[in-house]
């Protein structure tokens, strides 16, 4: 199995505004699945404050009872509003599971003993939903987005289905983003997203 974080790794060497064709390997993670919009949804709010507490309390316990040490990988999510995976529907109807890469040495014993100290700890309704997951990606097409989310992205995301189907490509699966930088702690105009999506 390959671990989640060489793949990480070598997002953070990509050019923005060049697309490119790359093979995904089975990674483990934990998710959340809701509906809503991202920017005003309190279910969203709730699960990734959820999704990253668990995350950082896998990383805790596994340096405690094995001392190993990982990063904490960045949040991702996978977006849809119907079956055909189209994701310019209304926002209150954006269907999403979002997620985060965990190392191979987190088990779902692991996820479970986490689950129920963060549980204790915090008042959070969506901790004890958050599960452990295998994804096998596979090949997919992807494009770095430089700027805000949402609508901004709709001139990356047409030019990375422009890419796919002058390659020959046909989309399966789900959009998926993953958010490289911190909303929190970094201006719009400088967020780095990759957004990738399933080819056959």
């Amino acid at each position: 199995m390959t671990d989640a974080f060489d793949v990480l790794t070598r997002l953070r060497s990509i050019r923005a505004g060049q697309p490119q064709v790359v093979d995904v390997p089975e990674i483990g993670f934990l998710m959340l699945d809701g509906v809503g919009d991202p920017a005003s949804a309190p279910a969203y709010a709730e699960a990734v404050e959820a999704l990253f507490a668990m995350a950082y309390g896998t990383k805790f316990h596994l340096k405690r009872i094995a001392g190993s040490e990982f990063k904490v990988g960045p949040l991702e999510g996978l977006w849809s509003t119907d079956a055909t995976g189209d994701v310019w529907g209304s926002r209150d109807q954006w269907r999403w599971t979002i997620m985060i890469s965990q190392p191979d040495a987190v088990t779902p014993e692991v996820v479970e003993a986490v689950a129920a100290v963060v549980t204790k700890r915090r008042a959070n309704a969506s901790v004890p939903r958050v599960r452990l997951e295998r994804f096998a990606e596979g090949r997919c097409a992807q494009v770095l987005h430089a700027g805000p989310y949402g609508e901004a992205e709709r001139p990356s995301i047409e030019a990375l289905h422009r890419f796919i189907a002058e390659s020959g490509l046909t989309e399966r699966g789900q959009h998926h983003e993953i958010y490289l930088s911190d909303a929190r702690r970094t201006a719009p105009e400088r967020l780095r997203t990759i957004l990738r999506h399933p080819v056959g």
